[in-house]
């Protein structure tokens, strides 16, 4: 009988510290998990931070390439289309054709200068044409601006038929052998028409250039003219190329995003945010008015001329 008891308590003993050790050894284990884990977290961790440090370099790398050899590759890309064999006469050395109420190449004096960069199957530059065109053509023949009209063709493969250099060669054959600049913005407008202007990639629907044609002579540009113009022959889209590759260089035509965008305006030279627009809660037309310093009443009135002249940056109208 004691035997038993003796027996009962040395096994209870036995137990007791068994369950001491597989404690202590659970609490061990769990204890070598964590510092696995920490260190695990502490290698992420490093990790992470090594790779942002990475990244903010190549960005930061990015940035120092591109503005450093922007300058090169400007100069490079105008060299470029100054060499083309066949280039329209009326181009300005920036690639822009400059118009006024005295015709092509004449600049009426202490008027501002806007200048349109645009590309025929760009949306937003069809929405820039429907809405401001009109009242810009109107000061235009009232002597109250001088226009500068930059043609672009970066969305050419957006078609399936090379549509862009097709629009816009016609478009510098007009201007080239159209003395009347209205025929030119006319068939701006017709090109950019809602009813007209076809959509890209699985949307862009063939263009023959017997359309092209025909919104050429509702424009007022003769038939003999516009039939060359869309003739297929495209003389000038070298010449479109190079100088879109130019324009698309020039950095002071660079959103804030560090890049050209289509639609881009200028007024005197100076880049013009379209987001204004937005930030000032106002119209396109009244924001461009402002921005000139003129009344909307004052609009194609002869003698009334924008505030900012010929040479002032464009009026904040976000202030």
């Amino acid at each position: 009988m004691v035997d038993s008891k003796r027996q009962a308590k040395r096994a209870t003993r036995a137990e007791r510290r068994a369950a001491e050790e597989a404690a202590l050894q659970a609490q061990a284990a769990q204890a070598a998990k964590e510092r696995k884990q920490q260190t695990i977290i502490g290698i992420i961790v490093v990790a992470i931070v090594v790779v942002l440090v990475a990244v903010i370099g190549v960005v930061i790398y990015r940035n120092v390439t591109k503005s450093s050899t922007s300058a090169t590759d400007n100069a490079t890309a105008y060299s470029k289309m100054q060499s083309v064999e066949t280039q329209p006469a009326k181009a300005n050395d920036k690639g822009g054709f400059l118009i006024s109420k005295d015709g092509y190449g004449k600049k009426t004096a202490k008027v501002p200068t806007v200048g349109i960069y645009m590309e025929p199957l760009c949306p937003g530059c069809a929405s820039v044409n429907r809405q401001l065109d009109p009242t810009l053509v109107k000061m235009m023949n009232a002597g109250q601006l001088n226009l500068e009209l930059h043609f672009l063709n970066f969305q050419d493969n957006k078609s399936s038929d090379n549509y862009s250099n097709r629009a816009f060669n016609g478009a510098i054959y007009i201007a080239e052998h159209d003395s009347d600049p209205n025929h030119l913005m006319n068939y701006l407008s017709n090109i950019y028409a809602e009813d007209f202007q076809p959509g890209e990639l699985d949307n862009y629907v063939s263009v023959k250039n017997s359309k092209l044609e025909e919104q050429a002579v509702k424009a007022g540009v003769s038939e003999d003219v516009a039939k060359a113009a869309f003739s297929g022959k495209n003389e000038y889209v070298e010449w479109l190329s190079a100088s879109n590759d130019y324009t698309i260089s020039r950095p002071e035509l660079f959103s804030s995003s560090g890049a050209f965008s289509s639609p881009t305006l200028t007024i005197n030279d100076t880049y013009w945010s379209l987001n204004n627009i937005t930030l000032a809660n106002t119209t396109m037309v009244d924001g461009f008015l402002k921005a000139v310093g003129l009344k909307s009443d004052q609009v194609g009135v002869e003698g009334q001329l924008p505030s900012i002249g010929a040479n002032k940056k464009p009026i904040d109208i976000t202030a």
